[in-house]
């Protein structure tokens, strides 16, 4: 099946078309709640999160005996939540840095959970079949009801953003200055780390502990290329996570033996590449352009001012001088000397040069907004 094809049975597979509004909806949510954490720096918190969420779906089928997908993640919301106030004790109450508690609870969770799944798979109980979906993803398994609980969970979010959007805000960029206004800080910390963890938790089905984090900060990190508005951010980062995951279930689905979860990871990670070579503010081709652009206008300017010390010692700027005069300073090429021209600046007969009244006043305000400088 070609990606054409998937496109047009999409209106009328009911499986085509549960799985990739999940996804879409699931790299909605992550792009909106994973601005949070790229500009909380807290970037690896996805990462914990997600593994720390594994013994929870295995406590959660050994104390139940069945694969209902709302127990299990209901499980992981738990073990994801303990993990996280295990994380904040750990830096609040040692000398351990943020780095080494998050390694810390990611590596005691996740080798617990590996333990716990080595002892569920080992059980005379067939049911324990597929529980290690949770480790890379399954899409394929995503139901109505699943899509269901996503779209109601990316509706709080957006209702809970909204209710307290100016909190939020305040909170991110100056966490003291939100304290001396009087608002609780740890309350506004808490709801935003629990429908992190949230968001977390709903794509444990579709991309898996182990992808999970590049689900939720890959859109982010996309967006915050773009803009420098919080708002206009979050927007784009829905976007991007949300076409991440059509495109990744489309090319999943067009292609066989290719896992959903992992392609829409790689979808995502190509929006982060083009975002970090092609944005117009923190681009790397626009910054190389205005780093050449920039030089270009300073070696401009020199020779400028280097003819300025010449014309100056004349009464009549329009004096001609030979071009030779310019040789022996680093500034000058003919190509410089073009240039001027086309500003207007100079004027050039044969190998004579003389200065235009708007090249004198160009190099005269260099020379003033040089000496305020100093």
């Amino acid at each position: 099946m070609t990606i054409t094809d998937y496109f047009n049975l999409l209106w009328t597979d009911y499986t085509l078309r549960t799985i990739t509004l999940g996804t879409a909806v699931l790299g909605a949510i992550c792009g909106m709640l994973g601005s949070f954490a790229v500009l909380r720096k807290q970037s690896l918190l996805g990462d914990a999160i997600s593994h720390a969420a594994l013994p929870g779906i295995a406590v959660a089928f050994l104390i139940t005996g069945a694969k209902d997908s709302n127990t299990l993640l209901l499980g992981a919301l738990v073990s994801g939540l303990l993990g996280t106030f295990w994380i904040r004790g750990i830096i609040t109450k040692t000398h351990l840095k943020t780095d080494t508690a998050l390694g810390l609870i990611l590596s005691l969770f996740f080798g617990f959970g590996m333990l716990l799944l080595t002892f569920i798979q080992k059980q005379p109980n067939a049911n324990q079949a597929g529980l290690d979906k949770y480790l890379f993803g399954q899409a394929a398994t995503l139901v109505e009801s699943d899509v269901i609980l996503m779209v109601v969970v990316t509706g709080i979010s957006l209702l809970i953003l909204l209710l307290f959007w100016k909190e939020f805000k305040i909170l991110l960029f100056d966490a003291d200055y939100t304290k001396t206004l009087g608002f609780n800080t740890k309350f506004i910390d808490t709801l935003i780390t629990f429908f992190i963890v949230l968001a977390i938790v709903l794509g444990l089905q579709t991309v898996g502990v182990v992808l999970m984090s590049a689900m939720l900060l890959a859109p982010a990190a996309a967006a915050r290329q773009w803009t420098n508005r919080l708002s206009t951010m979050i927007f784009i980062a829905a976007i991007f996570g949300a076409f991440s995951g059509v495109f990744g279930t489309a090319i999943s689905a067009s292609q066989n033996n290719l896992s959903t979860g992992p392609v829409i990871v790689l979808v995502a990670s190509v929006f982060v590449l083009v975002s970090f070579v092609f944005s117009p503010g923190r681009g790397l081709l626009f910054k190389q352009i205005r780093f050449l652009q920039n030089r270009r206008d300073l070696k401009l300017q020199k020779t400028l001012q280097f003819m300025y010390d010449i014309v100056s010692t004349h009464d009549n700027i329009s004096h001609p001088h030979a071009i030779r005069i310019l040789n022996n300073f680093q500034g000058f090429t003919k190509k410089t000397l073009q240039q001027l021209e086309e500003k207007k600046w100079i004027t050039l007969s044969g190998q004579q040069w003389s200065m235009t009244q708007k090249g004198f006043n160009k190099a005269e305000n260099l020379y003033n907004q040089s000496d305020t400088n100093d």
